[in-house]
Parts: structure tokens; C-alpha cells; sequence
């Protein structure tokens, strides 16, 4: 499929396609209604004849050129097939969408440091699975980290200790850089209730901005209802892309964790 999107990339093969699709031609008249030379003409074809796109006849000293519809077809299969991809999965164009308006919205409100403190979000899922894996999923960093980071990541640290003074860490990188997000968890009780605090990092270490989250985890028809609320403070004029994304990026791992979920129980 590759060779013949190749093939098809180019003008005036593309044109020549376009007259065969007509009818059978010859080198000369295709030259001719294409304002090209016949050598570069018979090259065209030649190229398109490699893939299967055009089937030569040598009619005594003449060639005479004609299309191949079944591997167009084939090609429009292909085509077909990506679009359906393409439509199906619309709603992660529409998340950018979303960030990249919400960037310039915050943008124009960054004029200083501190200038998103006390600014809070709030989340509620239920999760089909009972608390005790809901709990799980937060706690131990193995399920922890395969629902957290993005599924591009690679994930080099990522702990929540369910203890006060435990540690909170995420901590994982890509082709373009590493992100770093560090804290610590202030009150814990078992199947119940998890408070951290998570600063995002910079290269240097320096905060951009810290969140502090505060999830209960209670019983529910079906499951465990779980509810994050988050505060974020210390914000600074650098942590806009950040801040932007907070609501659109934590709704997607709160997806995450409750496909993940419903996986397991499967």
C-alpha cells in the first residue's frame, strides 16, 4: 500500500491515472494531454506498472496503457479503513482541541506568579471494582503506574505511600523530555482516604506549581465511588500549560484507572 500511495503522490501520475481511468491510452497520447515529454511519460508509467496500477499491451509498435481497478480498490480499502480509525478515535483530536483553547485562556490571565492559587477542580468516578482494589490501583506502584502516566511514557518512579510523610512521586519521560512531579502524602486511612501534596518540577527542580489532593473512597451500587478533590497553589507564570490541562488531563487518567478497572473485573 505504501508503494502505491508513493506512485500516487505525484502529480502527474496522478493525472495520467485520471486519463486511463477513461480509457486505454497510448504513451503518445498521454504525453500529449499532459504536456510532458514521452520519456518522462513512459517513466510515469513504468513507476505506476511496478505497482500494479497500470497493465501495458504492446500493440505492434505501439504500447497502449490501461488502469487496474483492483488495486485501486484494494487501496481504497486501505483508505476506508483508516478514516473509520481516524473517526473513531475523533475524540482525542477534540482533547487538544480543548488544552489548546484552554492554554490561550490561561495565557492571557498568567500576567504573575501566584496568579492561579486557591483555583480547585473536582472529579467523581465510579469504579467497578470493589475498594479494596480502588485503594490498590493508588497505593501500590505497579497498578499505580499502569493507569497514571500516558501510555506514550515511560514511567521511571511512581509511589504514593499510604502514610503520612510517605512519599508521592511521578516521575517518568518521553522522546521529547522528562517530567517530574514530587511531594509528599499527608494523611492516609485505609480504603478511605488518601491527602497528598505533588509539586510539578522543572528541569532544575524548581516548582512550577503544587497540588494538593485530597480522594475518598466510599462504597457504591456496583462498586466504589471515588472522588478527588484538587487545590492547587504556588503557581507561576511558567506553569500555564500545565494548569491548562489540569481539568482535560486528570479526566483522562481518572478514565484510565476506571477502564483499567473494569478490565481486571473482567
Amino acid at each position: 500500500m505504501e508503494q502505491i500511495a508513493a506512485a500516487l503522490g505525484d502529480g502527474a501520475r496522478w493525472r495520467i491515472v485520471e486519463l486511463l481511468a477513461e480509457r486505454p491510452r497510448s504513451v503518445g497520447e498521454l504525453a500529449e494531454l499532459t504536456g510532458l515529454r514521452q520519456p518522462q511519460t513512459t517513466k510515469h508509467l513504468q513507476t505506476l506498472a511496478r505497482v500494479g496500477l497500470v497493465t501495458v499491451f504492446p500493440l505492434g509498435q505501439r504500447r497502449v496503457y490501461a488502469v487496474e481497478a483492483a488495486r485501486l480498490k484494494d487501496f481504497e480499502g486501505q483508505l476506508r479503513a483508516l478514516i473509520a480509525t481516524i473517526e473513531a478515535n475523533e475524540g482525542e483530536r477534540d482533547v487538544l482541541t480543548r488544552y489548546q483553547a484552554a492554554i490561550s485562556e490561561s495565557t492571557a490571565a498568567a500576567d504573575r506568579d501566584r496568579w492561579a492559587d486557591g483555583r480547585a477542580f473536582s472529579f467523581d468516578r465510579l469504579l467497578a471494582a470493589p475498594r479494596n482494589d480502588a485503594w490498590r490501583h493508588w497505593t501500590e506502584p505497579a497498578l499505580l503506574a499502569s493507569w497514571w502516566a500516558p501510555p506514550s511514557m515511560t514511567i521511571t518512579d511512581c509511589v504514593i505511600e499510604p502514610w503520612a510523610g510517605g512519599r508521592a512521586v511521578l516521575d517518568y519521560r518521553d522522546a521529547e523530555g522528562r517530567y517530574r512531579s514530587a511531594g509528599e502524602v499527608r494523611a492516609a486511612t485505609e480504603l478511605e482516604h488518601l491527602e497528598f501534596d505533588l509539586s510539578v518540577l522543572d528541569a532544575k527542580g524548581d516548582v512550577f506549581f503544587t497540588g494538593h489532593y485530597d480522594l475518598k473512597f466510599a462504597d457504591a451500587p456496583g462498586g466504589t465511588r471515588l472522588r478527588l478533590d484538587l487545590r492547587i497553589t504556588e503557581t507561576t507564570v511558567e506553569a500555564v500549560p500545565f494548569i491548562a490541562g489540569i481539568e482535560t488531563g486528570w479526566g483522562q487518567v481518572l478514565d484510565n484507572l476506571a477502564a483499567r478497572l473494569t478490565q481486571e473485573k473482567d
